[in-house]
């Protein structure tokens, strides 16, 4: 008789089956002795996909839940270096407050360190006292869970603030006979998402009025937009911003919240943000900000000066980012955005039609791709290639503007975003290495859109391991990066500030880089050089249409800059002093600057 592999044996099986009545179904992992009996009840259970790097099981992962697909994904690694691999992936959720479960071995119960030991386990370290600062939970189970906590612990990162959490379960409870009978079947983590959101709601909801009014008496009101506002809400309400004809801008990290095109939309601010975006933000009688934590790249490390002339509210789910003391806000309402967002947007308001057609104005005046960025004969223009992609990319597509340096800036401040679209990248933890992990959960979680991914090759290289699994899996995947020889922002850090003493940022400095065409073409992967005239050729259009994964190496000048930014410059005493977000570099012309500041410069005037 054929045994019946989905039945609960061991602990391990009915955890595996606890996880599939919450809606996952795909497990990303890196086989090892620790988690076997996991791997055992995931096989029959879930569509795995094995990795060759525990810190790509937890990027993808987290990127496979970010772009909402029908399922959900988890991570599965071993004890000791499988947990130690993904804490950068674990770190990077928790800065961006998204969903990532990792399931972790541990050694068995009895062999637990104690007593000052470091180490009793073969290859055992203590994960949870590891990642417990940059989880919303961590827990070592070292006997059977009960139903009930299982789910109340999975359901900590999904709802209020979402983030990384992390069960470590010991080889003997994992391998521990099934209690199915005995488990509590009363949890229901959908019901409890669903309360915890109806209470943030309420809240949201207390000062309503308030901010209403306000927005009915500004002249020059901003509503921006972050990803703590779901995609679903965003689409709910965007017929009621027409209406309103309120300028919305959006975070990084709610890029896809509206298309680029809407007459309403008025660009995206930040540190490394796009100017007419900045300019107006800081011209704003009143800025309503929804679900973003307005961290330092947001507001600009001079803070102070964030929205200089204008009322400043925030909603946020988290109480803690409301009062952290920076930038001022006037009104802070701890609760869910979304809830208050729809709430907002059915009032009635006053013509803002001055103050939009100002706006487009300044966009109109400023352009994305500042004069400065000269780039030499036989280089591609980073934000040229990135305005010709926004073209190329249809609605269905989503597309991983990796984590940092020039290939992430240039896409944030260039992109022209498309309704659904979907886009995901990471700016909180900003590591190297990102966007082919990321791309590659994203790819996994909608076989059927095309991924489009692009990564400088500094970033490219610290996962290009993952190229095997793009292989094996012939994933939708078009993959470009950005060949500089080395560095960016790092070689531009240390020209910009020592003169041009470069150490350890490109090939001339002691980096070591492959050929991309043969690493490429070591997996079997088609790649083809894509220069300055590659959107205008067939063969690139052929291979951006063919199915499976395709690789294009994109040639950036290694002395390119990246205009507009802002300044920053070394105080006597050793610390930083920065630019508020509308003072870019280079300088605006004097006439230029009078225009697009009226309104900063007539109160200047009135002091």
């Amino acid at each position: 008789m054929t045994a019946d592999l989905t039945a609960p044996q061991r602990h391990a099986d009915e955890v595996m089956d606890w996880l599939v009545e919450l809606g996952y179904t795909h497990c990303f992992f890196v086989a090892g002795g620790n988690i076997m009996h996991f791997l055992n009840g995931a096989r029959s259970r879930f569509t795995c996909v094995p990795f060759v790097h525990e810190v790509a099981v937890g990027i993808a992962a987290e990127y496979f839940n970010a772009v909402e697909p029908p399922g959900r994904a988890f991570a599965l690694v071993t004890a000791g270096p499988g947990l130690t691999n993904i804490v950068t992936a674990i770190g990077g959720a928790f800065l961006e407050s998204r969903e990532l479960l990792v399931i972790g071995g541990q050694v068995k119960s009895t062999d637990i360190a104690t007593d000052g030991l470091r180490q009793r386990g073969i290859q055992e370290i203590d994960g949870v006292a590891i990642v417990r600062p940059i989880s919303v939970h961590a827990e070592r189970i070292e006997r059977p869970m009960s139903k009930s906590a299982f789910v109340a612990a999975v359901d900590r990162g999904r709802r209020g603030r979402k983030g990384p959490v992390f069960l470590e379960f010991c080889l003997d409870a994992q391998g521990a006979p099934a209690a199915m009978s005995g488990a509590p079947d009363d949890a229901d983590a959908n019901r409890s998402v669903e309360t915890a959101r109806a209470d943030a709601g309420r809240a949201a909801l207390e000062r309503i009025d308030e901010v209403a009014e306000l927005l009915r008496s500004a002249e020059r009101p901003i509503v921006l937009i972050g990803a703590g506002v779901e995609r679903e809400t965003a689409a709910a309400v965007m017929a009621d911003l027409r209406r309103i004809g309120v300028p919305v801008q959006t975070t990084w990290n709610g890029i896809d919240r509206i298309d680029a095109g809407e007459a309403i939309y008025a660009g995206r601010p930040n540190t490394w943000g796009q100017r007419f975006a900045n300019v107006l933000i800081q011209q704003a009688d009143l800025v309503i900000a929804l679900g973003t934590r307005l961290g330092l790249q947001q507001t600009g490390f001079n803070w102070q000066q964030f929205v200089p002339v204008g009322t400043l509210v925030q909603v946020d789910i988290d109480p803690a980012e409301l009062r952290k003391g920076h930038p001022r806000v006037d009104i802070a309402i701890a609760g869910d955005a979304n809830t208050f967002l729809r709430a907002l947007a059915k009032r009635e308001y006053g013509d803002y039609s001055k103050w939009r057609s100002f706006c487009a104005h300044v966009r109109d005046t400023l352009p994305l791709n500042d004069p400065a960025n000269a780039v030499r004969s036989g280089y591609v223009n980073p934000f040229d290639f990135y305005s010709e992609l926004s073209a190329l990319a249809s609605t269905n597509d989503i597309l991983v503007p990796c984590s940092s340096g020039g290939a992430n800036s240039t896409a944030l401040q260039t992109i022209a975003q498309k309704s659904g679209q979907l886009i995901v990248t990471d700016k909180g933890l900003a590591s190297m290495g990102y966007g082919l992990s990321g791309a590659i959960g994203a790819a996994l979680a909608w076989p059927s859109k095309r991924t489009i991914v692009v990564e400088g090759d500094g970033g490219f290289i610290q996962n290009a391991q993952e190229l095997g699994t793009v292989a094996i899996n012939a994933l939708n995947l078009k993959i470009f990066i950005f060949s500089n020889e080395g560095y960016a922002s790092i070689r531009t850090t240390q020209r910009n500030y020592f003169g041009g003493a470069y150490v350890g940022c490109d090939v001339k400095t002691g980096l070591g880089f492959p050929n991309w065409l043969k690493l490429f073409e070591a997996y079997g992967i088609p790649v083809t050089d894509a220069g300055p005239d590659a959107f205008a050729s067939e063969d690139f259009n052929a291979r951006m249409n063919a199915p499976g994964p395709q690789g294009f190496i994109v040639p950036i000048d290694p002395e390119q800059m990246y205009f507009p930014k802002i300044a920053s410059r070394v105080t006597e005493s050793g610390s930083m002093e920065s630019n508020p977000l509308h003072l870019m570099t280079p300088d605006l012309a004097p006439d230029v600057a009078d225009d697009v500041l009226r309104y900063l410069r007539k109160v200047e005037a009135r002091a």
